[in-house]
């Protein structure tokens, strides 16, 4: 890993909260990113903010960045699959994307059948069910190991503080969230992603377990959107830790959530403090997905601060909006 632990507790104090773009326009914050509408653009601001159990519990420095830099090579190899939504990628933390009309529903695909909480995959197959979901299942699995192949499990898009709803094919159609067509069309890229995914993980000694997929639509044309494979949105195990029956090292926001819940913790009162071994440990997980996959070193930008990222917004947008440079 090119930065050291101790460069990365170094880091901490500096970590990215949140940005204040005065006068740039209507402004929202989602648990992780602080996001700008800007006319038919959306200015995505990727924090340091890390979240489990639908709350925000903390920082952990070089996350956004990480995050940010890692979706956006995603989106370049995939962009022969389905189009997504980038414009451009200004800064490290910061993506200019177009608006997109979010559909109803989120596309999760499962290579391995994993889990703890009481809807899971695993869970549900360790209490008897052969078909959870609809799915049909063989005999004899067990937990963490590779399903005969990926599927998917899409859900809803549940409001905060709620759990997402699981959801058949049959059940999409019949409530109408998708389109028939629309939803064949987006089983099909999903499936590709995914496979493109597995094959880039392996290739950089990671196992794709799981991941989320985002769509929307742009003037009726259908295209990815919010993240890609990253290790909040996705599940990675390092290939050498993997065997049958034992628990892989987890490379992604699970070691976060383990953490917690060795604490006792699952989302309710008030959260423990993560100690700064587990802050640490976690930016160098996604730190060493991030090397993996591009097969860069991870080289910080400037610490994050609001002129920088302020100064490289009005540059990317003033082309197209003279008015926005004097605003920022």
């Amino acid at each position: 890993m090119a930065l050291s632990e101790a460069q990365i507790a170094a880091a901490l104090p500096h970590a990215l909260w949140t940005v204040d773009l005065a006068g740039l326009g209507p402004k929202r914050s989602g648990k992780v990113r602080d996001i700008y509408t800007v006319g038919d653009r959306l200015v995505m601001i990727a924090t340091d903010r890390i979240s489990a159990f639908d709350r925000v519990l903390g920082v952990i420095p070089y996350k956004g960045e990480v995050l940010n830099r890692l979706s956006a090579w995603w989106f370049e190899q995939t962009r022969d699959i389905v189009p997504n939504h980038v414009i451009a990628v200004p800064d490290p933390n910061v993506m200019i994307v177009r608006r997109a009309e979010p559909l109803l529903v989120e596309v999760v695909v499962r290579g391995y059948i994993t889990g703890v909480t009481k809807t899971s995959l695993w869970t549900l197959y360790a209490q008897g069910e052969r078909q959870p979901y609809g799915i049909p299942l063989p005999e004899g699995l067990q937990k963490n190991d590779p399903l005969p192949h990926p599927i998917i499990t899409p859900t809803t898009k549940a409001p905060s503080g709620a759990h997402d709803e699981v959801l058949t094919r049959e059940e999409i159609l019949a409530r109408g969230l998708v389109p028939g067509p629309l939803w064949r069309e987006i089983e099909e890229r999903a499936l590709a992603l995914f496979a493109r995914g597995q094959a880039l993980a392996r290739e950089a000694g990671l196992l794709l377990v799981d991941t989320k997929y985002e769509f929307g639509l742009v003037d009726g044309e259908l295209v990815l959107i919010d993240e890609l494979h990253t290790p909040d949105s996705s599940r990675y195990w390092r290939a050498d830790t993997y065997r049958r029956g034992h628990e892989p090292e987890s490379l992604d926001k699970e070691f976060v959530r383990a953490w917690f819940a060795q604490q006792g913790y699952r989302g309710e009162g008030e959260p423990p403090a993560m100690p700064l071994e587990v802050i640490v440990g976690a930016a160098a997980r996604y730190i060493t997905v991030y090397e993996r996959l591009t097969g860069q070193p991870f080289a910080p930008g400037e610490v994050p601060a609001a002129p920088r990222i302020a100064r490289r917004v009005g540059e990317a947008l003033a082309p197209q909006d003279r008015s926005l440079e004097a605003a920022l």
